[in-house]
């Protein structure tokens, strides 16, 4: 099967995103700030359309085994969410380790950005290898579905942490020390990983929608369609009880989010793979064809630079010279942005693709 080019570039651009939203300093623009609560920023994209590509890559890589659940092909399902979920840890673990205390383990945090992913690539491949493919959007729809019943009926919307049942199950489940504290819900807690795995069922949909014909430009109008769908469906649900909101991954977020990334990718196949537009392609298709680890070393590179002083050095060269604070931020995370170009184009220029 020929490797998508539009694919490595939209994640290339979605991993750049995510490195550059993760890695401001204090004051920085309101488009790269997560909502507060209900709603959506641009910066409430980046994550989303990862894990929408997620959905689409387990769909390419399966279908390539036949999705015949044998022993290797678990196996090797199995292991990489193990790798990933334990990369997750690692940075978690990380923090507290340079930070003087690598045995409290008491207040190791469970859940973050890899452990959603893992979580979701393990549930979607599972459902992949095991359920006819014909039942995939009755899938989708009964999760979606069964978690909005939960959110409406146990305050999901609630920024309470002691009375929303997402807050309520991880606290009961896992204990407030191993939880994000620095919101009343950790925003990759366990109930929330429904929403995850619809979202990224949509995505394995979405390649199984392109892969169904052999035409790009139908591949492209059915990805527009379908994504143009979800964006109109999100919105009703919005602004009649769900709406948008990312740290619950709400039923209206995933739909949303998820058209909204089937849309950009649909465009890319049009303006790269039928056009050929592709000289502009380079700097994103660095990240995209070592996403997870280009993010991992950004993720450790933040964590020895916050505990060592280098950022706050670094931030106040570029304050020196650039005088107004959100733009000096966004120039502080474009620096973390252009490092990690540097090692993923070392890896790139020598054909070395690492897989996690």
């Amino acid at each position: 099967m020929q490797r998508l080019v539009s694919l490595d570039v939209l994640r290339g651009i979605t991993v750049a995103a995510m490195i550059l939203v993760n890695d401001g300093y204090g004051e920085t623009f309101p488009a790269l700030k997560h909502v507060a609560w209900n709603g959506m920023t641009p910066c409430d994209l980046v994550f989303s359309t990862f894990l929408f590509i997620v959905g689409i890559s387990t769909y390419l890589s399966l279908s390539k085994l036949q999705f015949q659940p044998t022993g290797a092909v678990l196996t090797k399902v199995i292991r990489r969410t193990v790798i990933i979920f334990l990369l997750g840890l690692f940075i978690n673990w990380l923090v507290l380790a340079v930070d003087g205390r690598p045995g409290d383990f008491a207040h190791l945090r469970y859940w973050a950005v890899l452990q959603r992913i893992a979580v979701c690539y393990l549930a979607v491949s599972l459902l992949a290898l095991f359920v006819p493919h014909r039942h995939t959007v009755r899938v989708i729809i009964g999760l979606l579905v069964a978690y909005a019943a939960i959110l409406l009926l146990g305050n999901g919307y609630s920024e309470d942490g002691t009375l929303n049942i997402a807050g309520r199950i991880d606290t009961f489940l896992f204990g407030k020390e191993h939880l994000y504290q620095w919101a009343p819900i950790d925003p990759e807690g366990l109930l929330g990983c429904l929403g995850g795995i619809a979202h990224t069922l949509i995505g394995f949909q979405c390649a199984r929608l392109m892969m169904g014909v052999a035409d790009v430009r139908s591949k492209v109008f059915r990805l527009l369609m379908a994504g143009g769908g979800m964006v109109l469906v999100a919105f009703f649900l919005h602004h009649f009880g769900l709406p948008l909101n990312k740290t619950i991954w709400s039923p209206s977020y995933a739909l949303m989010t998820c058209g909204l990334a089937a849309v950009a990718q649909g465009l890319f196949m049009y303006i790269i793979d039928i056009r050929g537009w592709q000289r502009w392609t380079v700097p994103f298709l660095i990240f995209g064809v070592n996403p997870l680890f280009l993010y991992v070393f950004s993720e450790c590179l933040a964590v020895f630079g916050w505990q060592f002083g280098a950022n706050d050095a670094l931030y106040a060269a570029i304050h020196s010279i650039v005088t107004w604070p959100e733009l000096a931020s966004l120039c502080f995370a474009l620096t973390y942005v252009f490092v990690c170009a540097l090692i993923g184009y070392i890896l790139y220029s020598r054909r070395i693709f690492i897989k996690i």
